[in-house]
């Protein structure tokens, strides 16, 4: 069903936002969007379920489904041993191929684009009332560049600095195809997720409401 009322977005160019971190608008099709969608749809039915990790004793909400590596707060792990002790889905050889082509989108070299092997992706669902606090991705043994999709409702993506949660920081509307590439000196940057804009997933883009969050990482991890 198509929104009743759905923001129009203003022109959006590529942006670096800070040295390292750059916003591609509409990077992906809509077509592209679908296809990834019903992936998504795919991914969640199992053979680990979408789940809330817990962190610090609180659940997140944020859901997450993970491939090749599964994430739980604070490591990786080939099965999930905090939700139902499988073996989580192999990362997908398309997934990497993908991740090349967006470094090659944000001004990577090719030496960076072609060494770039992204084994784990941390596919997160957000409905209207999921926020996601500042935080690093720090997990993995490699500095490797994240790379972050959003497909479906748009959402204000705050993208802070090195040092703390607080100030400096800009905040981004981040709409349904959109890529996000951070990496060097914006690689340990805090970074979360203020507000879900509900209703505003574009017509065709395979989901009807809530965000889908792909970031895409190199681990560093053997095994």
């Amino acid at each position: 069903m198509t929104p009743l009322f759905t923001p129009q977005l203003p022109e959006r160019a590529p942006e670096e936002i800070t040295p390292g971190a750059t916003h591609v608008p509409d990077w992906l099709s809509r077509a592209q969007q679908e296809w990834i969608a019903n992936r998504f749809h795919e991914w969640v039915r199992g053979p680990v379920p979408l789940r809330a990790a817990q962190v610090r004793g609180h659940r997140m909400s944020v859901r997450t489904v993970c491939l090749g590596w599964h994430w739980q707060p604070y490591k990786y792990t080939r099965e999930a041993t905090d939700v139902n002790g499988a073996r989580v889905l192999p990362f997908p050889g398309w997934m990497v191929r993908l991740g090349r082509r967006a470094l090659q989108a944000t001004g990577h070299d090719a030496a960076a684009v072609s060494s770039y092997a992204p084994d784990t992706a941390l596919v997160n669902y957000y409905d209207a009332r999921a926020r996601l606090g500042m935080h690093q991705d720090k997990d993995e043994r490699s500095d490797a560049p994240v790379v972050s999709l959003t497909i479906g409702d748009s959402c204000t993506f705050r993208f802070g600095n090195t040092e703390s949660r607080g100030r400096p920081y800009a905040d981004l509307l981040l709409a349904s195809g959109d890529l996000f590439v951070f990496g060097g000196p914006a690689r340990l940057a805090y970074h979360g997720v203020t507000k879900v804009h509900e209703s505003t997933a574009p017509e065709g883009c395979g989901i009807s409401g809530g965000r889908i969050n792909i970031t895409m990482r190199m681990t560093g991890l053997d095994g």
